[in-house]
């Protein structure tokens, strides 16, 4: 499609006509003597009647005429708008936290082919379809154990992140639960997002053993910074010991954060709850749009300097042949004040 990103320039159009009219025709003084019989011995000299100057002044006008309008043209600069290019905006940063300490060893769960698994590892599948859903949002993860650390940064690259979750062992960040660490190392990774929704999904299936900071704190700091906390609680409630499933602190967590707690006993349970979090959770896109721009004035400048050149040549290339130049002056004998040679003009 052609476009001008200046249109309004065309209203100069008129304006060299305009210039004429109004300003005073330029006077240049020269020595010469006007003869009555001036056109007479033209018509002697270059053997041309008459006739043939009444078109004179058209054939004057036409190359200064056109390069006006290439030169208007140009200066209105025409553009050719390329086909739209169109980019998805995530409006959502995601972060999930993954609880990696020793209990996560108990093999009470079950894979998508039925056999008996760690809970790791049916997480590991339940929260891989979650990802492939969330398309269109940033998503991160942090593992956490003794301590917690970030294992995949914020990213739209999906499989990048399934594989890094993928990759995760039990007891690489150590046998015990920090899980209020967790959350803060989180919080900090929203400082630098400007994404309206900002979500923590946090799994784990024991009590905080590890943290400096309290879950439940964290959460309100989370909460001051407009970050929701979803707590996810796997494994036997019946659990006692260091294993054992904190439920009220992981309630408490969750709805200082304005979020929702969940429980599940089974993979199947865990596949519903994310579930209801991909429900929750709308995932939600706006679409940048921009169409490229080629401008084109360069050859319009190009194709007036082509013809100014070209009739240039033309005028050299004729006054080398001795033949009548289109831009001389008419009825003058004119005698140069530098060789003192006789100058005869239309």
């Amino acid at each position: 499609m052609l476009t001008l990103a200046h249109p309004w320039l065309l209203i100069l159009l008129p304006l060299p006509w305009l210039l004429r009219i109004l300003l005073p025709p330029r006077r240049v003084s020269q020595a010469a003597v006007r003869v009555p019989f001036g056109r007479r011995l033209r018509r002697i000299v270059t053997g041309k009647t008459s006739d043939t100057v009444s078109s004179k002044p058209a054939r004057r006008l036409v190359v200064p005429v056109l390069l006006w309008l290439i030169l208007l043209g140009a200066l209105a600069r025409p553009q050719w708008l390329e086909s739209p290019i169109t980019k998805n905006q995530p409006t959502r940063d995601l972060l999930l936290l993954v609880d990696l300490s020793g209990s996560m060893t108990q093999e009470d769960f079950t894979n998508a082919a039925g056999e008996t698994v760690d809970r790791l590892t049916a997480v590991k599948e339940v929260l891989g379809d979650f990802l492939e859903r969330r398309e269109g949002d940033r998503v991160g993860l942090v593992v956490f154990g003794d301590a917690a650390f970030l294992q995949a940064p914020f990213s739209t690259d999906l499989g990048l992140s399934r594989r890094l979750l993928d990759e995760t062992v039990i007891g690489m960040a150590g046998p015990r639960t920090a899980f209020g660490d967790a959350i803060g190392l989180g919080i900090g990774l929203f400082d630098d997002s400007d994404a309206p929704a900002k979500t923590i999904i946090a799994l784990t299936d024991g009590n905080d053993t590890a943290s400096q900071l309290p879950p439940v704190e964290a959460a309100r700091v989370a909460a001051q910074r407009e970050i929701r906390i979803h707590a996810v609680a796997i494994g036997d409630p019946a659990t006692v010991g260091e294993d054992k499933l904190d439920e009220a602190t992981l309630k408490a967590t969750a709805e200082a954060a304005g979020g929702s707690y969940f429980f599940a006993a089974d993979r199947e349970g865990l596949a519903g709850i994310y579930d209801e979090l991909d429900r929750i959770e709308t995932r939600k896109i706006d679409i940048v749009s921009h169409r490229p721009r080629r401008d084109l004035f360069p050859w319009l400048l190009l194709a007036a300097l082509a013809i100014s050149l070209g009739e240039k040549a033309i005028a050299t290339w004729r006054a080398s042949l001795g033949v009548e130049s289109p831009t001389t002056g008419s009825g003058r004998v004119r005698v140069h004040p530098l060789t003192g040679k006789l100058e005869i003009s239309a």
